[in-house]
């Protein structure tokens, strides 16, 4: 399935498993250290003001959505819209994934 024990890559889709918001999936915007980076969501979490986890309290998914990688590479930031549209096309291949089965 997915491997927590890999480092987060900016740009990465991660299923919160401690917390407020557990079981929510959100990206990760920048990494702090090897132990914390932070996340957001673009709907509660916003860009600018992100929420920093430890990151044995996430679930690291495959999914790496390059849309907000490449805007954060060529510009330091990107929008809220554009985690909402990443996130919002994780979770319809998550679903098509499981109507597969």
């Amino acid at each position: 399935m997915t491997d927590s024990q890999s480092l987060p890559q900016i740009g990465q889709v991660v299923r919160i498993l401690r917390g407020r918001d557990a079981g929510q999936y959100a990206i990760v915007i920048k990494i702090l250290d090897e132990r914390f980076v932070l996340i957001a969501d673009g709907n509660k979490r916003k860009f600018d003001s992100p929420k920093k986890k430890n990151i044995k309290h996430l679930q690291l998914c495959r999914h790496v959505a390059t849309v907000v990688q490449e805007s954060i590479q060529e510009t330091g930031r990107v929008t809220n819209g554009k985690l909402r549209f990443a996130l919002n096309k994780f979770k319809e291949t998550l679903n098509d994934e499981e109507k597969g089965e």
